[in-house]
């Protein structure tokens, strides 16, 4: 249809629409970005003036349509010019980049030109928007584009070289390296010819469209770029070493090198030539060389000094492809010389090998392929396995390195030939070198032009020393830390294995951000590991615990794997805190208090409880995120009730005792909410008879606790059968210090007036237990078991105190008076003193024994303090065990507990009704200062108690004379005092000064008299 015949507001459609499939177009072309991406942007700008038009009503005018017409004819030139440039070869669109430029900035304008018509054309109509359209259609007019100065140089450097026919393998590498470069493909022979095959068909469409100087231009670029080692064909490259190698048979094997031939040497440096050209003469020279020789003003033939008439001069293709032939020749004798090097397995042979081998590789890049063709990429692989020789191995490393560096064929060679199984473990030699350039060859092997090697990465992944030598090497070298990134990102277990090599960001990365099926297949992992308190730490201090609360809320296996770890977590103290501090009690309780829920959650849920509450901790953890303490009492009654829950096993059983008794040992408060709000004592004393010795273990401790409230249930519980027996093996049990202290502690706190049960613990060996627990237990143990003696040497009780004895307790009080602890010593004191009150009953009077052959009588010894015959088997005395000096020691070290009881012990040696003997001794031991000094920096009832021995001392005349004076002072203050409100202390006092006064008034009449 012509374009009269179409409405002018059809008209208008039509272009609009055209603009803007024209304007998303451009966005979209690849190469010249910039330029396209301006033109599009151009375009968007005048889709609002063509919709203004629209909606004004544009009136048809032959000046209107035209300028229309115009603009339409323009929009479908920028549309015919993005689909010429859209999909065409990258190679072809640089080299033509100066072109495509100058078209895209042609459109433009003519666009703006056109707009500029249809902006006069329709004044009053677009009177709305004049100022933006007048802007728009300025721009466009003006716009001036220009390719990047990166590819004009390329072109330029091109263009050079085809005039001056450089066609040589040297600039062809050079050329097709930046190109490919320049256009982002990768310089690998399968992409170079990709994009070379690609080129060719753009000669082929411009021959169709019989553009023949287009066709010659694309001929020669194509021409030059094919002789780059890059586009060569492999089996074309084989071919030619295979020749080459051929034309070096008849040289001896002992020559590595052939002298250049003299045409092949420039006149003016002397040296190979590199690029030779021909002047009019025919004399060849560098030209290089030749173009200094022209700048410095000589007008002559450089070989015959004769002048030339013309100076022009032309590229030697001849010579130059000689060169070239000369060159290939001796890299041929030298990887042949290279070779029976490396076979010599002598190691400077092998070192000077490998350094000629970089040497060819920098000469020419078609070395690379060469080397691998003479079989010497297998022999250093080989070597590097097999060499000691650490410089050996470094060489070997960094040759491999340039070998493969841009070559994928040759990466798969070293790995067809295991040459990683050599390369990883160098990566974690001690020898610095030797693991960067170990690191440096992993890298080149993993990367290549578009990223990462996937198969590869996979195999080095594979490896199982991969991984752990990365991560010990990644704060060394960047590489190595960016190949370890990447093999985590590749695959989850390659995470695991940097986490079991103690580099743990990536797997809390991964349980923090992760999707569902990975995070527990990371948790999975760490529950499995074992992880030192500094693993764990440093694992809290990463944020982990956070995720693991969120997961703790997910499936039944998200909730499992969570709680487990938390459970591991919570071994470190530090993470206890951020435990508590991120809220963390308050959701486990949630979490274990829902119903229903399965057994196993309930279990981990204890044992978290019971981490938090262990070592002491108690109850300080169990707060909310402010720290403010949870109410306790729901948790104990919950911790009790499962104890007899048809439904609990041993797994929730365990951790609830345990975390039960770490809470109830914080406090006395909570053993108190336990025993009488949770009926603590009858829930657990069942649980002495379990067949699990740790649920009996935990039982016994709590039962110690529990036993201070409720003693009576204990009692009448362990009289049934065979329960005394059970809790006897806990106090036989050696291997458990705190299992032993509990149960001596229960018996204890236990009543002493309970005859039946003293009788029947001494018959079921208990008593044995208990002297057994003071000779090898923990200090803890001893100090319980010191208090459950008492009970057998209850003074009112001469038989089971004669047991104790018999069974050899008595030193052992003694030397607890000297090693043991404060409590301890104090105990064992109020132990001997407990026996000590029976030895006055217990004496013998000593019988006269006569000798009628000597005719003469014998004496038996008698107690200085009891008077009569004594022994610590049959009076229990103190005097014979060697305890007094002991108690005298604990007087003078004036620590109240040990000091009241070491009082209250030796009283047991003076009786009122003869003091005489009793207070000499004490005299004679040097016990009535220490006793004295009591009265000085004792408590309230330690001076009572030592005023009720000095009482019993004055008793005695000669007692007053050696200390009555000594005395007097401090017993004058007490009388003076009124601090003390009964007053039992001032009568005391009174009445020892009394006793003073009338012996020294008795003394000084006596004197007198």
């Amino acid at each position: 249809m012509a374009m009269e015949l179409i409405p002018i507001g059809t008209l208008l459609t039509v272009i609009t629409n055209q603009v803007i499939k024209t304007a998303n177009a451009a966005k979209d072309v690849v190469f010249e970005k910039e330029s396209f991406k301006v033109l599009s942007s151009h375009l968007f700008d005048i889709e609002p003036v063509l919709k203004e038009l629209q909606q004004q009503k544009l009136n048809e005018s032959p000046v209107a349509r035209q300028a229309l017409e115009f603009l339409e004819s323009d929009v479908k030139k920028a549309n015919n010019l993005v689909e010429k440039y859209k999909n065409r070869s990258r190679f072809y669109l640089l080299v033509k980049c100066r072109n495509i430029v100058k078209e895209v900035q042609d459109v433009t304008r003519d666009i703006g030109r056109s707009l500029a018509a249809l902006s006069l054309a329709n004044a009053e109509v677009l009177s709305g928007i004049s100022d933006q359209v007048n802007r728009l259609q300025n721009e466009m007019q003006r716009a001036e584009f220009e390719a990047s100065q990166f590819q004009l140089q390329i072109v330029d450097k091109l263009n050079q070289g085809l005039t001056d026919q450089k066609l040589d393998q040297g600039f062809a590498n050079d050329m097709l390296k930046e190109i490919a470069r320049a256009v982002g493909v990768e310089d690998e022979h399968s992409e170079i010819s990709k994009e070379l095959n690609s080129f060719r068909r753009e000669k082929e469409e411009a021959e169709e469209r019989k553009e023949r100087a287009e066709v010659f231009f694309l001929e020669q670029v194509i021409e030059l770029l094919s002789r780059a080692d890059a586009a060569r064909d492999y089996e074309e490259v084989k071919k030619q070493y295979i020749q080459r190698l051929q034309g070096i048979q008849s040289y001896d094997n002992r020559i590595e090198y052939i002298e250049p031939y003299k045409p092949f040497i420039c006149c003016i440096n002397k040296v190979v030539m590199v690029d030779p050209v021909c002047l009019c003469t025919g004399t060849a020279c560098e030209r290089a060389a030749l173009e200094d020789w022209f700048d410095r003003g000589k007008k002559t033939d450089p070989a015959t000094d004769e002048l030339l008439e013309d100076l022009s001069y032309r590229s030697n293709l001849q010579l130059r492809q000689s060169i070239q032939e000369w060159k290939e020749l001796n890299y041929c004798l030298k990887i042949r010389s290279c070779k029976a090097k490396l076979l010599s397995e002598v190691d400077s042979s092998v070192g000077e090998a490998l350094g000629q081998m970089q040497e060819l590789m920098r000469e020419s890049s078609i070395n690379k392929y060469w080397i691998t063709f003479g079989g010497l990429t297998e022999i250093i692989i080989s070597i590097l396995g097999t060499s000691q020789n650490e410089d050996v191995k470094r060489k070997i490393l960094i040759t491999l390195k340039d070998i493969v560096e841009g070559h994928p064929r040759n990466k798969d060679l070293l790995v067809e030939n295991k040459g990683l199984d050599y390369v990883i473990p160098c990566l974690g030699c001690d020898n610095s070198s030797i693991s960067k350039a170990a690191v440096e060859l992993t890298y080149e092997i993993l990367r290549d032009r578009s990223g990462w090697n996937a198969c590869y990465c996979r195999k080095i992944s594979h490896h199982c020393g991969a991984i752990p030598l990365l991560v010990a090497i990644r704060e060394s070298t960047e590489k190595a830390a960016e190949m370890l990134m990447k093999l985590c990102d590749e695959d989850d277990e390659n995470i695991i294995q940097a986490a079991k090599a103690d580099w743990y960001t990536p797997i809390i990365n991964q349980i923090i951000g992760g999707p569902v099926s990975s995070r527990i297949l990371m948790v999975r992992a760490l529950v499995s590991s074992e992880l030192s308190e500094l693993n764990l730490k440093l694992l809290g201090q990463e944020g982990l615990i956070p995720a693991l609360f969120e997961m703790a809320f997910g499936n039944l296996e998200s909730k499992e794997l969570s709680l487990s770890m938390l459970i591991k977590l919570s071994d470190c103290r530090e993470n206890k805190i951020l435990f508590a501090a991120a809220g963390g009690v308050p959701l486990v309780l949630k979490l274990m208090f829902s119903s229903p829920i399965r057994t196993v959650i309930i279990a981990k849920c204890l044992e978290i409880l019971e981490k938090l509450s262990s070592h002491g901790d108690g109850i300080k953890f169990l707060v909310d995120e402010n720290e403010t303490q949870l109410p306790l009492e729901p948790v104990i009654t919950y911790l009790l009730a499962l104890q007899e829950s048809p439904n609990s096993s041993h797994i929730v059983q365990r951790p609830a005792l345990r975390a039960l008794l770490g809470i109830c040992q914080s406090e006395a408060g909570l053993v108190k909410t336990a025993v009488l709000k949770a009926n603590g004592v009858s829930l657990i004393l069942p649980l002495l008879d379990d067949s699990d010795i740790v649920i009996r273990e935990a039982a016994i401790n709590l039962l110690f606790l529990f036993s201070q409230h409720e003693p009576q249930g204990v009692v009448e519980y362990l009289l049934m059968p065979r329960r005394l027996e059970a809790l006897v093996g806990l106090l036989e049990n050696d291997d458990k210090g705190d299992v032993q202290m509990a149960a001596a502690g229960l018996l204890a706190n236990l009543p002493k007036a309970e005859k039946d049960l003293t009788k029947k613990l001494i018959e079921v060996e208990g008593l044995t237990a208990i002297i057994n627990i003071l000779k090898s237990g923990t200090m803890e143990a001893k100090e319980n078991a010191l208090s459950a003696l008492f009970r057998f040497t209850d003074p009112t009780n001469l038989e089971s105190q004669r047991i104790v004895v018999e069974l050899g307790t008595y030193p052992l009080l003694v030397d607890f008076l000297k090693i043991g602890s404060i409590t301890a010593k104090a105990r064992a004191a109020a132990l001997i003193g407990d026996l000590s009150m029976r030895s006055p009953e217990l004496t013998i009077a000593p019988k006269n024994v006569g000798c009628w052959y000597f005719c003469r009588r014998t004496r038996v010894p008698k107690c200085p303090a009891h008077g009569a015959i004594c022994s610590v088997s049959s009076t229990f005395c103190l005097l014979e065990a060697n305890a007094l000096s002991g108690l005298v020691e604990l007087l003078k070290g004036e620590v109240h507990a040990t000091a009241y009881e070491a009082i209250g012990t030796l009283s047991t040696l003076v009786r009122e009704e003869c003091p005489n003997r009793g207070a000499s001794v004490l005299h004679e031991s040097g016990a009535i200062i220490p006793t004295l000094e009591v009265l000085r920096w004792g408590s309230e009832s330690l001076k009572e108690e030592a005023l009720g021995l000095l009482e019993k001392v004055f008793m005695s005349r000669e007692m007053v004379d050696l200390y009555g004076l000594t005395a007097r002072l401090p017993l004058v203050e007490f009388t003076g005092r009124s601090i003390y409100e009964d007053g039992r202390i001032q009568r005391k006092a009174a009445r020892i000064l009394l006793l003073i006064e009338r012996y020294s008034r008795s003394s000084t009449s006596f004197t007198t008299s």
